[in-house]
């Protein structure tokens, strides 16, 4: 930077005080989509409907959100490119091949759908996978990351990754029920901090909705566009910011019933 302070360049009388910023270039990304498919992803959304009348379940409501995401995101760069994978007990492939087309992703929503499991999922291979990955990205001058959503409120994931090993950056969207004496999302939004953390290479985002509503899915979802490169820290984020109504401050005219009563 120039005439910033503490910098002794630029500081000379006529010289200019503006700040400038180097230039730098900002990488294209490929993202691997992990889908959370236990059936806790079949829980009803509030207020949402499909084509046939039905409501959305949280599944339906991360379909539209993933085809919203990446056409949004091709729009800004269409240099970047998607895969696809769910979370049971472990990861499984939907589409391995990083693609920057619209058709491959409505193609590979339509193959997904809720599965079984037991017992907490391991995030180990969803690591493995992604740092594999990456290495090839990197080979491209690209970046990888990961963006997984999570519909368990009782079940926290467990992996095992070494701590030095930080090669893609993980956001996280959460859904999950009200607390309740059978689930703790408390706990498990604590244990997918700690894993974002623990691997993200640089700022990674989680969100979390508990109040059953598509439409603040899309809005957290449309926040991950963001790239990775150009964020600031999660704690300084103060969008989406709610619309509240100003109302004016109006003192009300007297009236026949408001009028003061003259006493006799």
């Amino acid at each position: 930077m120039e005439g910033i302070e503490g910098d002794g360049s630029g500081r000379g009388e006529g010289s200019s005080s503006r700040y400038s910023l180097k230039p730098s270039r900002v990488s294209n990304e490929d993202i691997l989509i992990c889908v959370d498919v236990d059936p806790q992803c079949l829980v009803e959304m509030k207020g949402a409907t499909g084509p046939n009348g039905r409501p959305l379940t949280r599944l339906d409501s991360i379909k539209q959100a993933i085809i919203l995401f990446v056409n949004a995101k091709l729009t800004i760069n269409p240099q970047h490119r998607f895969a696809f994978a769910t979370l049971s007990n472990t990861i499984s492939w939907v589409r391995r091949d990083f693609s920057s087309e619209i058709d491959s992703t409505i193609a590979a929503m339509r193959g997904i759908s809720a599965s079984s499991s037991a017992g907490p999922p391991d995030l180990t291979l969803l690591f493995r996978l992604a740092a594999l990955e990456a290495k090839k990205s990197r080979v491209q001058g690209r970046i990888f990351r990961v963006i997984l959503f999570y519909c368990r409120s009782a079940e926290r994931p467990q992996h095992q990754w070494p701590v030095n090993q930080k090669v893609f950056t993980l956001d996280v969207m959460y859904l999950h029920d009200k607390p309740g004496p059978d689930n703790c999302p408390q706990e498990v939004y604590d244990t997918l901090v700690e894993a974002l953390e623990h691997v993200s290479e640089y700022e990674g985002f989680i969100l979390e909705s508990g109040q059953g509503l598509a439409r603040i899915l899309f809005r957290h979802v449309l926040i991950l566009l963001s790239h990775p490169q150009q964020r600031c820290i999660q704690e300084y984020h103060d969008i989406p910011k709610s619309i509240a109504k100003k109302v004016s401050q109006v003192e009300p005219m007297a009236t026949e019933d408001t009028a003061p009563i003259a006493s006799q």
